[in-house]
Formats: C-alpha cells, structure tokens, sequence
C-alpha cells in the first residue's frame, strides 16, 4: 500500500558557524534543499555534518547563520515545533511501548484524533511493511525492524523535513543494504525532503539524489553522485570520494604532468603547477591498465612493475602492483580478466584516462 504522497519543502541553511572552543564545527556552511530531494552529507569525523543536522532539528545552536524551511526562519522556534521528524543511529524507541504506541507517540502529543491515529499508524506500518508488528515490543524486533518502525514514528507526523543521522551505522552489512534501499523507497513514497548524514560513502552515493562533501566544517562539493566521482571540484574530493591512487608526477608544463612516464593533462580543480613542479597525481583504479609481459623473469626489466596483490570483489577484481614507488599502485579490472594475473607475474602499467586532478605533495 502507497500513501498519498506529501509535497516536499524547500530547506535552505546559510552561512551556519558554530565554534566548540577553540573547534570549529561548521564554518559559513549553506546547503539548498530542493522539495522531495534527498540530500547526503559525506565526510570524514569531525567534519560538521552531524552538528549542521543537530542545528537544523533544535538540538544545538548555532554561533551565525539562519535556517529557513519553505522560507520561515526555523532557529528562533524550539524543536518541538519546528515539524521536523528526527532518526538515530540508536534507533531511541520507547521500550515499554508497542510499536503502534511508538508510531502513535508524536501524534498523541499533538492531540490527533484516535480514529485519525490508528488510521495514520496503520498506514506508516503499510509504508515500511511491518503491519504484522503492530503489537510488537522493541525487544521482539530485529535491528532492521527497529530501525523502520523508528522511521515510520519520524514520518507518521508529516514532518516538513526528515534528518537522518547515521541511521545504518549500528547494522550489519547485509541488513544495511536492505535498509538503506527501504529508506529510498519510502522516502521517494512519502515524497519528504530529507537530509542524510552518513561517514559510508557507499550509502551515500547509492541512495542520495546529491551528495554533499565536508571538510572542516565547509561543503566542499554539492553535487549528484556520478558528477562528484567524474568531476571532483577539489583535490580532497577527488582523493576522498572512492578509490583512488596518490602517485607521484612531475609538471611537464602548467597543463601537463608526467605520470609512470606517460604525459597526461592535469584535469579543472586542479592546483596551479609550473614545469618541474613535483605533485600527487589521483587516479582511479579504473584507469590503471595492465598489459602481461612476455616470458618469465625473477627480474624486472625497464618499464615492468610486479603484481603483488588480488582482491576480489565480485564482479571487479583490484590488483595491486610495486612500479617502484612507496605505496603500491591499484587497478581494478573485471574478475574475468583478472583471472590472466597472478601475484608475482611482471606486467607493464599504463594510465588510461585523458586528464588527472593533481595536487601539491
């Protein structure tokens, strides 16, 4: 069963700050919200996504800077008014109630009809597909189960905004994919602008209409998954979101950098470089080609580097290989071709990209 789908509301944050001491949490971060959307914030610990979240739900005040939903200032109203439903890692149900009590709970508060109520619990079960726990205690129910009906209380009082902060962490790999996937779909169902903290770069990019990337307390990049992978806008970005190989490169001009001795233009973003200058080139696995080399040697000859390495990964495998340098160098190549490798085997490594982001050593 569908229920009927709310129109979204437009969250706009701007130039919040907030200081802990001498720690800046957030610094002039702003973030535009479209109504429907739903917004990942990515990043190391310590970045601010949390605490911009926190700011956003009441629970922390900020030093500067306003939050408006659909245009009315939402910092000067106390939490329990600002209609915002609120999700946690630890999922915060109440023990000694069912779970219809705990998806009843913010409407009994606001005075809702009971016939009103047990219709809206009913439906927020229908919506994350747990109706047969309608009587269920916390206790009885997985971490996955909980973790729904903790959405379904958060939505059940059609909220303006849903903040979501680090909701999966406390699950196991196999229940996070299913739940992560659950709160895609209910979130596009209920049609709530929502807001998506998580430190998984996988969740975030598989679930998020963009993502956000955090550091220091500033937004690096707003930006769809697809086009911060491709077109990182920095070098932390580029270094920070997926796989990627740090490996030494010379400027051959202000536009050109020498990588494993191939030249390859340096990509937009980039840092400013003069000929001569020494940086770290970021490359993809992706990009990293390998070519056997013929016959068997236990010495390796100009231009041949050794495979070290082989993790699977299902349908890709990643291969690392020493081309001489500190760290090794990974491409990740299908499972059926990297079948042709094996650790110890002398290969020749070639860059097959266009253009690299490079940044200062």
């Amino acid at each position: 069963m569908k229920i009927e789908k709310t129109v979204g509301s437009a969250l706009e944050i701007s130039g919040l700050s907030r200081s802990f001491g001498a720690v800046i949490a957030l610094d002039q971060f702003t973030i535009s919200i479209q109504p429907g959307e739903l917004i990942a914030l990515l990043g190391p610990s310590g970045c601010g996504k949390t605490t911009a979240l926190r700011i956003v739900a009441g629970l922390e005040k900020a030093d500067r800077g306003s939050v408006h939903i659909n245009g009315e200032d939402l910092l000067s109203k106390p939490a329990n008014n600002r209609d915002i439903g609120m999700v946690f890692q630890s999922y915060s149900l109440f023990p000694n109630m069912t779970v219809a009590e705990n998806i009843s709970y913010g409407l009994r508060v606001r005075r809702m009809k009971s016939d009103l109520i047990k219709k809206r619990v009913i439906d927020m079960l229908d919506l994350v597909e747990l109706p047969h726990k309608i009587n269920s205690y916390p206790h009885q129910l997985s971490g996955g189960q909980q973790q729904r009906v903790a959405l379904a209380r958060a939505l059940a009082i059609e909220p303006r905004v849903l903040l979501l902060d680090e909701p999966l962490s406390a699950l196991d790999a196999q229940v996070r994919s299913q739940i992560r996937d659950e709160i895609r779909r209910i979130q596009i169902e209920s049609g709530t602008t929502t807001l998506f903290v998580t430190h998984d770069q996988e969740e975030a990019m598989a679930i998020a209409d963009r993502v956000g990337v955090m550091q220091h307390g500033r937004l690096e990049q707003l930006d769809t998954p697809n086009n911060l992978y491709n077109k990182p806008a920095t070098p932390f970005v580029a270094s920070f979101v997926g796989i990627t190989n740090s490996i030494p490169a010379v400027a051959e001009s202000s536009t050109q950098v020498v990588i494993l001795n191939q030249s390859i233009d340096i990509a937009e973003h980039s840092v400013a470089i003069n000929a001569g200058d020494h940086v770290s080139a970021l490359v993809r696995p992706e990009w990293v080609s390998l070519e056997k080399s013929a016959g068997v040697s236990l010495e390796k000859s100009a231009g041949e580097s050794r495979v070290i390495t082989k993790s699977f990964l299902g349908p890709m495998t990643r291969i690392g290989v020493d081309v001489g340098l500190k760290e090794l160098v990974y491409a990740e190549l299908s499972s059926k071709e990297a079948r042709n490798y094996d650790t110890g085997d002398l290969v020749k490594v070639s860059i097959a990209t266009d253009s690299v982001m490079v940044e200062n050593v």
